[in-house]
């Protein structure tokens, strides 16, 4: 139930600061919104506002084409209950890129060529492709999430995912939470990954008063008992585990073996219904995992989420983690546009992005974004302090959803 992005997307520390500790106090689901999710009718008229929405839709390797239909229900929802964009009608301009990088390319000249103000792109496997032609024509992109250095610093890009949260904020802040003070992160041996755990990481723990040790696993093994036996010897009262969900099934499978008894995490890579199926209840029951969306909760944004689809689309999944997340990226888009006047253009959604306040990312469970650059400052494309975590029960389902290691942007 939780979004399955690559796992190189969730790996992008390396490249940014953090100005705000990890280990704030967490906050939990959003305000209200009354009775009618949906809230009064603001019907949008006039001339529509074109607005980009890129996917890797259906490939070899993902299907995530629930995504535009969730963007056009998005899109119906915002004209008819939001005034749509500075009161016009937003009009979606899909493009498709299949996983490929040359498809993603061609994504980003269309939406020039089609005249859009800006785009949203979901999760995607070739975001640098689709960003790279955009960026050249000052178009304003929104994106689920990204970690090339390029794009964490270009003026028009928009990062709706804390770089710095799923992994090291989440651990450190649930360390401080459960009062221990040692975590032993076990790692998958990938460069991706193996950069922020040997470079960035000792750092970050020491600041945050906490011992750390680091456990490297080959992809592929079968057996970590071995492993799971130094962890165990080395008295730490957190482990970590980053990778794929068959790595982390051997990590959780070898944490059991050796009769670790404390507290386990992981980020949401390593859930999948091959996870249920493998680890124990007893394994899998008050695990906290980095959640990417709130999919599977019953908090207000998920109700409007729901009321949305029911109400403008036909018969979509409400259960795809990847339409959720088009609905926070393509929502959080419309949503900082809500104070535009006058011409609607690159440069003036731009500007106006900029000038948004910190207000709550829809469909997001309460998590706040801003996009003037001041969340990181060495990456000014971060929109987002913190994150989301689901705390799993014994069927390895979400039973909360919680905003963790939030703090406000700064004007």
């Amino acid at each position: 139930m939780l979004l399955a992005v690559p796992l190189t997307l969730l790996l992008f520390v390396a490249a940014c600061g953090s100005d705000a500790g990890a280990g704030d106090t967490p906050a939990s689901g959003s305000p209200s919104i009354g009775a009618d999710p949906l809230g009064p009718l603001d019907q949008a008229t006039g001339e529509p506002v074109k607005i980009g929405v890129v996917s890797d839709g259906k490939s070899a390797a993902v299907d995530n084409s629930v995504q535009f239909a969730v963007a056009e229900a998005t899109a119906r929802y915002f004209n008819e209950h939001k005034g749509g964009i500075g009161g016009r009608p937003i009009e979606i301009v899909s493009c498709e890129t299949q996983s490929d990088p040359a498809r993603g390319a061609d994504c980003g000249n269309q939406m020039i060529e089609k005249d859009v103000v800006a785009v949203a792109v979901g999760e995607s496997s070739v975001t640098e492709s689709v960003w790279k032609p955009l960026s050249d024509a000052g178009i304003p992109t929104m994106i689920f999430g990204a970690g090339n250095p390029a794009i964490l610093a270009d003026d028009t890009s928009y990062i709706l995912g804390d770089p710095s949260f799923t992994t090291l904020q989440l651990p450190i802040s649930l360390a401080k939470d459960k009062g221990v003070d040692k975590v032993a992160s076990i790692v998958i041996d990938v460069p991706n990954a193996l950069e922020v755990a040997q470079r960035v990481a000792p750092g970050r723990y020491k600041d945050n008063g906490l011992e750390y040790q680091l456990v490297t696993v080959p992809p592929g093994t079968a057996d970590m008992t071995p492993q799971m036996k130094t962890v165990l010897d080395g008295g730490a009262g957190l482990v970590f585990v980053v990778g794929n969900d068959a790595f982390c099934i051997s990590a959780f499978d070898g944490l059991k073996a050796v009769g670790y008894d404390g507290t386990i995490s992981a980020i949401s890579q390593c859930l999948s219904d091959a996870t249920r199926e493998a680890v124990s209840a007893e394994v899998l029951d008050g695990m906290v995992i980095g959640a990417s969306v709130p999919v599977g909760g019953d908090e207000p944004s998920t109700t409007l989420y729901n009321t949305v689809l029911d109400t403008y689309g036909d018969d979509i999944d409400q259960a795809a983690p990847a339409g959720r997340g088009m609905f926070v990226v393509l929502g959080g888009l419309v949503a900082s546009l809500d104070n535009i006047t006058g011409d609607i253009t690159p440069a003036t959604v731009n500007a106006t992005i900029k000038a948004m306040p910190e207000i709550d990312l829809p469909g997001a469970a309460g998590l706040k974004f801003r996009c003037n650059g001041k969340a990181y400052p060495k990456s000014p494309a971060v929109c987002v302090r913190g994150g989301l975590t689901a705390t799993l029960d014994n069927k390895g389902n979400p039973t909360a959803f919680d905003v963790t290691g939030s703090s406000p942007i700064p004007d």
